[in-house]
């Protein structure tokens, strides 16, 4: 893990499907993260804010609000903020090209990174009726996705109580489908077309809540992933590395108004596994993290990174 991410001092940082107003919501896993990172530009990619839930079921716990607030904290510190919404909170594309303070709001938008490879960034909602259609079976499939976090709400809320590692059961499941991934591969072929379209080197999305990045017909294809099943975040830091990483809570006991973070010493179990790709080689390193505590939120949780994805490019050419 480099100093720059220890300092959590990156230069981007790109996090989607919050779903904010959901009880499907990992409120305190995000809050844990933004406050203890730093960077230059934070983009939103979509569904932060879950309109659609709140509409048909009112929740917005005292969690969601702080969330709101250290971003808008960020903001006002100088972090540049881009809004780019989603399908649940589509409403805010009404905004688009509007500008509150440090905060932009775009339908979509093209990040260069440190070392010139240019980026689409869109939240991928716009692929929906080239990927799945409408037909019944999709109906169906969105169903038993609903049905499916609201176990994966009851797993986590278990193993937050027995203190037992994060495990998404959502995530479990929806590996097991041959069906799943081929809908995963038919949504980045179409993210990629865009992305050859729009003549960049690659595409920064969400949507799907399949965090990964790869190359993949010729492009660069990253996907954020989620805070409610995968809890990840994609990061560039100041050398123009981009890594994926893990959000992971050790030990967690629910409260009923504030969030506690520590991470033990280089002396604690508590620790970092960091897989580093580095010109086609990869080597598996432990490293320890200590961190302030910080408050805030409706859990009381030591919290870790468990693990970070990591890939560096090389200049473009």
């Amino acid at each position: 893990m480099s100093s720059a991410m220890r300092a959590g001092a990156l230069r981007t940082v790109w996090v989607s499907d919050v779903h904010l107003g959901s009880r499907s919501c990992r409120a305190s896993l995000l809050l844990d993260f933004l406050r203890r990172t730093r960077c230059e530009v934070l983009y939103l990619v979509g569904d932060i804010i879950d309109l659609e839930s709140l509409r048909r079921d009112f929740y917005w716990p005292a969690s969601h609000t702080e969330v709101l607030r250290t971003i808008l904290k960020k903001s006002y510190e100088g972090t540049r903020v881009v809004y780019i919404p989603g399908n649940h909170d589509d409403e805010l594309r009404a905004f688009a090209g509007a500008k509150f303070g440090n905060i932009e709001v775009s339908r979509e938008a093209i990040h260069t990174t440190r070392t010139g490879r240019r980026l689409l960034v869109l939240h991928g909602d716009q692929f929906d009726a080239v990927v799945r259609g409408k037909s019944l079976g999709v109906l169906l499939g969105g169903l038993a996705c609903r049905s499916l976090l609201t176990l994966n709400r009851l797993v986590h809320w278990l193993h937050d109580v027995a203190g037992r590692p994060y495990w998404s059961l959502a995530q479990h499941v929806k590996s097991r489908f041959g069906c799943v991934q081929r809908y995963v591969e038919r949504f980045q072929h179409a993210t990629l077309v865009a992305a050859r379209e729009a003549k960049v080197d690659g595409i920064v999305c969400g949507h799907i809540h399949k965090a990964e990045m790869a190359e993949l017909e010729g492009l660069l294809y990253c996907n954020d992933g989620d805070w409610v099943e995968s809890c990840t975040a994609l990061v560039e830091d100041q050398a123009g590395g981009l890594s994926l990483l893990a959000w992971r809570p050790s030990v967690a006991a629910v409260t009923a108004s504030s969030i506690y973070v520590s991470v033990r010493s280089a002396t604690s179990a508590a620790g970092m596994e960091s897989l580093r790709l580095d010109t086609g080689r990869a080597t598996l390193r432990q490293s320890q993290t200590c961190a302030k505590p910080s408050q805030g939120g409706d859990q009381h949780a030591s919290i870790v990174p468990e693990e970070i994805e990591r890939r560096r490019f090389g200049d473009a050419a």
